[in-house]
């Protein structure tokens, strides 16, 4: 099992930044790719952010290419998304994914809520 735990999330005015954090725990070594999703109300769960194992390959949505930048820190078992020149479209429920390989699996954490307001 894979628990993950993310964090970040708030208010934050248009054009603003905002860092998310995932903690992962549990069985860390079986963790392959992680990655970002969101939801906004009243719609499906969408891609956001994909990084490899290493960190090597990152993957974007078109809507936040250039904006945001995911990355990992495997030392500390931590996923993280800078989200840059943010819009109120990206205001959304964030969660946390990660994919073990051998025997593939996924997992999702809570979520995390970001409102991009004035």
């Amino acid at each position: 099992q894979v628990q993950l735990v993310e964090s970040g999330g708030g208010l934050v005015q248009p054009g603003g930044s905002l860092r998310l954090s995932c903690a992962a725990s549990g069985r860390i070594s079986s963790i392959n790719t992680m990655g970002w999703y969101r939801q906004a109300p009243g719609k499906a769960r969408e891609f956001v952010a994909r990084i490899s194992r290493t960190g090597d390959i990152t993957n974007y949505a078109s809507s936040v290419k250039g904006r945001f930048t995911i990355s990992r820190d495997n030392a500390k078992n931590t996923l993280y998304l800078q989200m840059n020149s943010l819009k109120p479209e990206d205001t959304a429920v964030y969660y946390c994914n990660a994919v073990t390989f051998v025997v593939v699996e996924d997992y999702w954490g809570q979520g995390t809520q970001v409102t991009v307001s004035s």
